[in-house]
């Protein structure tokens, strides 16, 4: 037995039952093993433990000398005692150094009952008392983790790019259906029996431009216009909205550090992703309860990034949803982020409302993590880089203009035929003179061919050959007054890292309406 402490023990307290060769060599033995990061066993040919160092006892949570002539079983997981039994038999006939669990999900037990993922490395020494078999014992639960972290984030993303792809090319359709639609209802007098059919239709296409947004929100592939902000502000100007949307029977508390620092996020994102968990917190609490939302600095240290994949160490700010809801089990919490997933009755979600807060932590560099058990209720923490630049000025919100520059020369850039024919009709109802093309290409040799001003160039991102950033530096090169205009259902990364625009970006969002446009429009031309 190797006695706890950092010394060898004295030759008089030697124990008995450890071998003889093991004695000539008792201070290399001993600095061998505890300075060891496995645990080490040896075991005789009954299954006896002679010798474990003092990392297998911390492993396994025994003291002292607790192993020393246990049974090797005592460390294994009671349903397979038995086969390990034999197999240790087996092994004794037939020695010969081998790892154990390729291929194998091996688990130890602990002095509590615990279980947990290991891997065994085997080998044999031969002594003048027989043959002992020597086991070094790893634990990988943390690797275990990280693993089961990186497949599902590996899952997330293929089903990011998928929704992402999908996003993108249905909100080109509701484009057309939408902008077709209100053109429609302007030629229908209030009294006309089809209004009504006509307005069901742009209930349903704003309807479904809200479902892909939330698509884009998960796949990381919506628009972020970041700017400093406080959470704290952000979270109170939400109060009341979140007041009225928990309901009476549910009790709101805010707890809100008031030394809470500023981070850089899109504040429309940050009250989404509130606003998603709160009526996620108040759906588990049929029965009325109470949501508590926190916020403080924190620190993200060495330890918390071993058990968190993709997150770096340093200074954050937390904000914690706790609700006294019916909580969840393990496997509801393995998958709540999926999207589509829902513990709902048919029809009461979409189960995208978890995934868009997952999507838009992730895509403003922060991390996100839960905690619950069934009956104990759920913690969601969303951490968020702290940045120390003070918070941005000015609203973001865009000034009302009245009236536009008729007559000016557009250039549109769209290589959806129905979508360009669209925006075509939309410009020229607002008094814009277009020149279109379908590519960058034909929008180069249309800028060449035309001797006038082209004030504004209005181009999709997402384009074959040449992307929307790629036309709009080939034709500022020859026209540097040019201003621009980039519309899409997402970026891909063409005019922003990750769908973070910068500040200079001018961009709008398919679907858009011709009011819409026409604003932004006015905006870019007026500066």
């Amino acid at each position: 037995m190797i006695d706890d402490s950092n010394h060898p023990p004295a030759n008089d307290a030697r124990p008995t039952d450890i071998p003889v060769v093991f004695h000539k060599t008792e201070k290399l033995l001993v600095a061998l093993l505890e300075s060891a990061s496995q645990a080490i066993l040896v075991i005789d040919r009954g299954g006896r433990i002679v010798l474990a160092n003092r990392r297998a006892g911390e492993m396994f949570g025994y003291a002292g000398g607790e192993l020393t002539g246990a049974r090797i079983e005592l460390l294994v997981p009671e349903s397979s005692r038995g086969a390990h039994s034999r197999q240790r038999d087996e092994y004794f006939e037939r020695p010969k150094a081998r790892p154990m669990g390729i291929g194998l999900d091996l688990s130890g037990r602990r002095k509590d009952g615990v279980e947990f993922p290991v891997e065994v490395s085997l080998s044999t020494v031969e002594t003048e008392e027989g043959i002992f078999g020597i086991a070094f014992v790893s634990d990988i639960s943390v690797r275990k983790a990280l693993e089961g972290q990186l497949v599902h984030a590996q899952k997330m993303e293929a089903v990011g790019r998928l929704a992402g792809g999908v996003a993108h090319d249905f909100n080109n359709m509701l484009t057309v259906i939408a902008g077709y639609n209100r053109m429609i209802l302007d030629e229908l007098s209030t009294m006309d029996p089809l209004r009504g059919y006509a307005e069901e239709i742009l209930k349903a296409a704003d309807r479904a431009a809200s479902l892909t947004n939330k698509l884009l929100a998960f796949s990381r592939r919506q628009i972020m216009q970041p700017r400093v902000i406080n959470l704290n502000a952000v979270i109170l100007q939400t109060e009341n909205m979140l007041r009225r949307l928990i309901g009476e029977d549910i009790q709101l508390v805010m707890s809100l550090s008031a030394d809470t620092g500023n981070i850089r996020s899109d504040p429309n994102h940050i009250e989404q992703a509130i606003v998603n968990l709160a009526v996620n917190a108040r759906d588990a609490m049929p029965l009325g309860g109470r949501i508590s939302i926190e916020t403080c600095n924190t620190q993200i240290d060495e330890t918390y990034v071993k058990t968190h994949m993709g997150v770096q160490p340093g200074e954050f700010v937390m904000i914690a949803v706790t609700d006294t809801g019916h909580g969840m089990d393990s496997a509801t919490r393995q998958n709540i982020f999926e999207p589509f997933f829902t513990t709902k009755q048919r029809g009461k979600g979409t189960g995208l409302g978890l995934a868009t807060v997952y999507g838009m932590v992730k895509q403003s560099g922060g991390d996100i993590w839960v905690y619950s058990e069934p009956g104990q209720g759920t913690t969601f923490k969303l951490y968020f880089p702290r940045v120390s630049e003070p918070v941005s000025t000015g609203s973001v919100e865009e000034a009302e203009r009245p009236g536009h520059d008729t007559g000016e020369t557009v250039m549109l850039v769209e290589d959806e035929a129905q979508v360009r024919d669209l925006e075509v009709r939309m410009l020229k109802q607002l008094g814009y003179k277009v020149l279109a093309a379908a590519n960058g290409e034909e929008a180069l040799d249309v800028s060449r061919g035309y001797a006038g001003t082209i004030s504004l160039l209005v181009t999709d991102v997402v384009m074959p050959h040449m992307s929307g950033k790629q036309v709009a530096e080939a034709l500022l090169s020859r026209r540097p007054e040019l201003r621009v205009l980039y519309l899409s259902g997402y970026t891909e990364n063409t005019i922003g890292h990750h769908g973070v625009l910068d500040s200079s970006v001018d961009f709008l969002t398919k679907p858009f309406t011709r009011e819409a446009l026409a604003r932004k429009m006015r905006e870019i031309l007026s500066r």
